[in-house]
């Protein structure tokens, strides 16, 4: 027997498909190539080379700013040399909402609750800050940076940290990175873009002024592609055979134009890659040993779970009064282009789609239809423009319609047992 027909080895369908599991979740979404390479280096200068550094993180929710720095960290700590040389203090202003807070977590990541003893909780100035890190990194000789072991401080949800009382935190970290006690490096992770504005004077002076900011500025198409890598197999998977099957399916998948249509609403819906990712992994969880590849009924089931929109369920449970004063909104929503309306010009335009009606199954007195209209501001289908207009009476109370016509018209058809009458007031384009 050859040695490549020993290589070609066929696993058990359902150990190929674990496999293909544990490799989405291990995978990771390449889009910051170059800003991926940039983190590294600086926190590979501070690793190995003792060198001090402070940077910024940047971008919105779901950019991938947290997996960015994983990934860079994975690929840092695979250097024997900065595995066994960095520390790392994770912090988070959501936890950690005092400086006191957030230095009993630092000694407690450090192991230094015992060298520090309760002293260092009594202030939080910057030579208490100094003999922490001091008693941890210093190995030979103090403030000799080559013989220091560098400490990396991550603080997620950076903008939370410049709310505490005189940024002492802030200060003191960036403060002992410039001095010659030990090589520190602090990553900020924030979705604010004014977070510098948040900054006392003292401590932006002692920023570095480094940010690296993500956006997501790429297109469908690159995002179809995304959806295609992630996906696939790569080479060295263990049955060959398999992922040769595996891979012809999803290039099969991913042309399919239903299911690009799917990819299509999601990407309008959502670019961030927690949402991206939730959708593979819905898909994936479909799989079993009788079905080992993922069908475009699969995704379209798994797009419908992830685009499911709470407020037009919501819609499906009003009463059909409430439901005709939602149709009216959006009658005077394309009248008006968008204009904010009150109760009486709602209950006006509901009064020209009874004239229409022969019969009065629809008459309703105007303290019920009030009632209806205050529901769905409690429901928050409906919100007033700002908060000076509660002064004003009820009746004329501007208000803005928070759905759009798909969310409306989605829910007219999903409404059990709704009246033909009103599915075509719906459509009609004026009332």
């Amino acid at each position: 027997m050859s040695k490549r027909k020993v290589k070609d080895v066929h696993r058990p369908i359902g150990e190929c498909i674990t496999q293909v599991c544990i490799n989405l979740f291990s995978c990771s979404f390449d889009f910051q190539t170059h800003n991926s390479l940039h983190l590294l280096e600086l926190l590979r200068r501070s690793a190995i080379q003792g060198e001090s550094n402070s940077v910024l993180i940047v971008g919105p929710r779901g950019a991938g700013k947290t997996m960015l720095l994983q990934c860079v960290l994975r690929d840092l700590l695979q250097e024997k040399e900065a595995q066994k040389n960095l520390l790392q203090v994770h912090l988070n202003g959501l936890l950690q909402t005092d400086d006191r807070i957030a230095l009993k977590e630092i000694t407690r990541q450090l192991n230094l609750e015992n060298v520090v003893g309760d002293k260092v909780f009594v202030s939080v100035q910057t030579e208490y800050y100094e003999q922490i890190l001091e008693n941890k990194t210093a190995e030979k000789s103090p403030g000799d940076r080559s013989s220091s072991r560098p400490v990396l401080f991550v603080l997620d949800e950076f903008d939370l940290f410049a709310h505490h009382k005189n940024q002492t935190l802030l200060y003191n970290l960036f403060d002992v990175s410039q001095s010659a006690q030990t090589p520190i490096a602090v990553v900020g992770v924030t979705c604010r873009l004014d977070v510098l504005e948040l900054l006392e004077k003292r401590v932006k002076s002692r920023f570095s002024h480094r940010q690296i900011h993500l956006l997501s500025s790429f297109g469908f198409s690159e995002y179809l592609q995304t959806v295609r890598t992630q996906l696939s197999l790569p080479d060295d998977f263990p049955d060959r055979g398999f992922a040769q099957d595996w891979n012809s399916s999803v290039q099969t998948l991913c042309e399919d134009k239903s299911v690009e249509e799917a990819l299509q609403r999601h990407f309008n819906s959502s670019k961030d890659f927690r949402s991206l990712h939730m959708l593979l992994m819905l898909c994936l969880s479909r799989l079993s040993v009788s079905k080992p590849s993922i069908k475009p009924a699969d995704l379209l089931d798994a797009s419908r779970l992830c685009l499911c929109d709470a407020k037009a369920n919501m819609l499906h449970g009003l009463s059909i009064l409430e439901l005709c004063l939602i149709i009216a909104m959006k009658h005077l929503n394309d009248v008006y282009e968008g204009e904010p309306f009150n109760l009486q010009m709602v209950h006006n335009e509901f009064k020209k789609f009874l004239q229409r009606k022969s019969n009065s199954m629809y008459n309703f007195e105007q303290p019920v239809v009030m009632k209806a209209f205050e529901h769905l501001q409690q429901l928050e289908l409906i919100r007033p423009v700002d908060g000076s207009s509660a002064k004003t009476q009820r009746e004329f109370q501007l208000m803005r319609l928070m759905l759009d016509h798909s969310q409306i018209m989605e829910a007219l058809q999903k409404y059990p047992q709704c009246p033909t009458d009103v599915k075509q007031w719906a459509m009609s384009a004026f009332g």
